[in-house]
């Protein structure tokens, strides 16, 4: 009788779900296979977890760039792009289950307060954050929340040779996140500024870096968008805005559902702040998104040369389709070309993103990210740049007008395990704790620690050693050939925590292939020639 009862259920919802001559739309079909788990399933189940799956699945065959993200990954991913968050105002380092404050944000709670540079946090409102393990994220979720609101940390502040505890009440407020990790003048005449990511406040940062720095001297500028992942193309078309001659197209997008939308260059005032002197962009394979089209409209108006290796190649555009529980869909709508009608968008496969992640070691393994004549260029997709004519190719990234190899020399295992292991940036933090009012005193500001500071073989030393107690096996040949980079990482690095992050790349420069090629061109007479020849 009970094998006779679920037969008739069975047969029941069968009817009821394929009546109509068997017709039924595909979302239709999907609502009922949901409610038909939920409500006959034998176990119970999460139906939350179930539409999720259900969706993720769904844009897994789309493109590569479709996704879904939960309420809190939105939140995480949106915080960086919107410029801001509300918190106590740190940036920090953890090194042994222990947070290190590298340096209390200008203006914020935690400097109003006192909290100063290599203090340790130890407990949050009671509750101890050292020495228990505890995940960066749910640190982060302590020490952040709704501005106006309150919270107790206390902090072991290293203090004439020994360790005082200090308890602060720090009510949270609005945190500035930076797009541009640095401007400075790279020579007398050469303006330099690095941009992370294209935000809300980006353009904003630029105008005041720009105007910061021509009033310095600056007749040349390099823009430094290597490994910058994009953001909002809004953000890149404002920055062209002051690049270009206002009118001039930025970049179209186009769809199947919406219809050719041009973006034209326009300043944010009356006239753009840099649409004349010589203009370097430094990319490379990781730079992608708006940073593509920002490199990509440069170079088809010849307005400047573009330094470094062929990008990520990433020309679709994503809507956000957010839902009502804070979750959102990003959603393939367009693809984008630059000016001169390129998709720079790589091929891929629908429903292979694996293979697509893959690329950037594919062009490693291929040769093309250490040889020029590695890069597969396809006459089909062959264009000519709008004013001066030259040759440049779509389907795939950005590709330079000056290539620049990556050196895989000084990469060694050893180098990358160090990395990985934490134990260059657990050296460092030692380091700093015990010699910052030294190298404060010796040498004041960043410029004369930058031309004084030298890194000892006794630090390299005490590094290897840092590293071996952290499980790396020592390898006296590759720690050689990688002895350089050690150097500049950890100069560099000390320099951040003393200073500021525009110190970091100050002397990360020095050393860096990418921005001396555009150092070099942007004084040369050569630049004059990449942009009047014709091809």
């Amino acid at each position: 009788m009970k094998k006779i009862l679920y037969f008739v259920i069975c047969c029941g919802l069968a009817a009821t779900i394929f009546a109509d001559n068997n017709i039924m739309p595909p979302a239709q079909k999907l609502r009922w296979a949901e409610t038909a788990i939920a409500d006959l399933y034998v176990d119970t189940v999460n139906e939350d977890q179930l539409v999720e799956t259900a969706i993720k699945s769904m844009l897994e065959e789309l493109d590569p760039h479709s996704s879904y993200t939960t309420a809190e990954e939105t939140r995480e991913m949106n915080e960086p792009l919107n410029g801001n968050f509300s918190g106590i105002g740190i940036t920090f380092n953890m090194n042994k289950d222990t947070l290190y404050v590298i340096s209390p944000v200008a203006g914020g709670p935690s400097e109003r307060a006192g909290i100063l540079a290599g203090d340790r946090i130890i407990t949050v409102n009671d509750t101890s954050i050292a020495g228990v393990k505890m995940k960066n994220s749910d640190i982060m979720k302590r020490l952040r929340g709704p501005k106006g609101t309150r919270v107790d940390v206390r902090v072991l502040r290293h203090s004439s040779g020994k360790n005082d505890s200090i308890d602060f009440r720090l009510t949270r407020a609005d945190i500035p996140i930076y797009s541009i990790d640095a401007a400075y003048m790279a020579d007398p005449t050469t303006g330099y500024i690095r941009v992370n990511r294209f935000a809300a406040e980006t353009n904003n940062e630029f105008i005041e870096a720009v105007e910061k720095l021509k009033k310095q001297g600056m007749t040349g500028l390099i823009l430094d968008l290597v490994d910058n992942g994009g953001g909002y193309l809004n953000a890149a078309v404002d920055i062209l805005g002051e690049l270009l001659e206002p009118g001039n197209t930025a970049v179209y997008t186009e769809g199947r559902q919406s219809p050719i939308h041009y973006f034209e260059a326009h300043p944010k005032s009356r006239t753009p702040l840099f649409n004349k002197g010589r203009l370097v962009v430094m990319v490379n394979q990781n730079s992608a998104s708006a940073a593509e089209i920002t490199s990509g409209a440069i170079q088809d108006w010849d307005r400047g040369v573009i330094v470094g290796r062929r990008t990520f190649g990433k020309g679709l555009v994503q809507r956000p389709i957010p839902f009502p529980d804070g979750s959102m869909i990003r959603l393939t709508v367009a693809h984008y070309y630059t000016p001169s009608g390129r998709d720079i968008q790589k091929p891929y496969t629908k429903g292979d993103a694996s293979g697509y992640r893959h690329d950037i070691l594919d062009r490693l393994n291929s040769g093309e990210l250490m040889h020029a004549d590695s890069i597969k260029y396809i006459d089909s997709l062959k264009v000519s740049t709008l004013k001066l004519g030259r040759e440049i190719y779509g389907g795939g990234g950005i590709s330079p007008d000056l290539f620049v190899p990556l050196d895989t020399t000084a990469f060694t295992n050893y180098y990358r395990d160090v990395i990985a292991k934490g134990a260059l940036n657990q050296f460092v933090i030692k380091y700093v704790d015990t010699h910052r009012k030294e190298i404060k005193k010796l040498y004041g500001n960043d410029r004369k620690f930058i031309d004084g500071f030298k890194v000892t073989d006794e630090m390299l030393a005490d590094l290897y050693e840092t590293a071996k107690a952290e499980g790396v096996e020592p390898n006296e040949e590759e720690a050689a050939r990688s002895r350089q980079l050690f150097e500049m990482q950890i100069k560099a690095l000390i320099g951040r925590d003393i200073y500021d992050q525009a110190t970091y790349f100050k002397v990360y420069n020095l050393y860096d292939p990418i921005f001396k090629e555009a150092l070099r061109i942007v004084n040369s007479p050569d630049y004059d020639s990449i942009l009047s020849k014709k091809n």
